[in-house]
């Protein structure tokens, strides 16, 4: 099972200035909530209660403020810095400690998913032993992502960092289950032009050894990367029409962390309080009443 989960929330943003000049990207809304939540609850609900969040440095006590060290949601999170971006796999070798001798799943900070059946697929994919497991959803221009190629056994055949001929419309979110030996292979990765070290290199590490596979989002779940002011606003506008119509909210940690009996009323009486007179108090107050 894998029990340890990382959100890499570093980055510059810079397709967000000059919004990001000032605060990180994860802890602009989307909607009600800051970004972190929605990455956070991806992981609460895949039940992994150990988390690292890695962030730039000078970024942590930005982060703090809102998420000090998840005792109020029943989990434990860690913080570690990351003085300039050099690439996703980079997060492995920051967090070789943390990870220790256990398998790890890690998502970027900016990513959204959403879906009905969301939840049993992310507990399914933390019983990954061997190998590693990229979540991937179908795109209509495939040309602006990294996708993979699969099988009919969901093994990964080829990967491709935004093709110009067409290989496969299966883009690769920022969502992957990994077993231990991703420390390792990090570690061996050597800088692409872009001067970082590329994810694509790390999947094909497995992908060569047959121990790459993948999880399809199917029609009913939706991904969205936020890298972009306009993905941002659509994003937000999502959650919005959702949350409006069916009077649940999306990413209420407290809330996963109740149902999955972490905390108890009391802890969620602490968050009302720390949160003060807002629509996600009275939300919470419903909860528990």
């Amino acid at each position: 099972m894998i029990k340890k989960g990382i959100i890499l929330a570093g980055g510059r943003g810079t397709r967000m200035s000059p919004l990001t000049k000032a605060v990180n990207k994860q802890l602009l809304p989307i909607y009600d909530k800051p970004l972190i939540f929605y990455p956070l609850s991806i992981l609460m609900l895949a039940n992994i209660k150990d988390i690292l969040i890695i962030v730039n440095k000078g970024q942590l006590n930005q982060y703090k403020k809102i998420l000090p060290n998840g005792n109020n949601l029943g989990i434990k999170i860690t913080y570690l810095e990351q003085n300039k971006p050099r690439g996703l796999p980079d997060a492995f070798v920051i967090g070789e400690k943390f990870i220790g001798k256990e398998n790890v799943a890690m998502i970027l900070g900016d990513n959204f998913f959403y879906g009905q059946n969301l939840t049993t697929k992310l507990i399914e994919n933390t019983r990954l032993n061997r190998g590693a497991r990229v979540v991937l959803h179908k795109v209509s221009r495939p040309e602006l992502f990294g996708v993979a190629k699969v099988n009919k056994n969901n093994k990964i055949i080829s990967i491709k960092e935004k093709p110009k001929k067409y290989l496969s419309d299966l883009a690769i979110t920022g969502l992957y289950f990994f077993d231990n030996k991703v420390v390792k292979y990090a570690k061996k990765l050597k800088p692409s032009k872009r001067g970082e070290v590329e994810i694509v290199d790390l999947l094909n590490f497995y992908r060569l050894e047959k121990q790459l596979s993948a999880d399809l989002i199917g029609r009913g779940g939706a991904w969205l990367d936020t890298g972009s002011i306009e993905d941002f606003y659509k994003t937000s506008a999502f959650v919005s029409a959702i949350e409006n119509r069916q009077g649940f909210k999306i990413a209420c940690l407290e809330e996963i962390a109740l149902n999955k009996k972490w905390v108890k009323k009391k802890q969620v009486q602490e968050s009302i309080k720390f949160y003060g007179n807002c629509e996600y108090s009275n939300y919470l107050k419903k909860l528990i009443n």
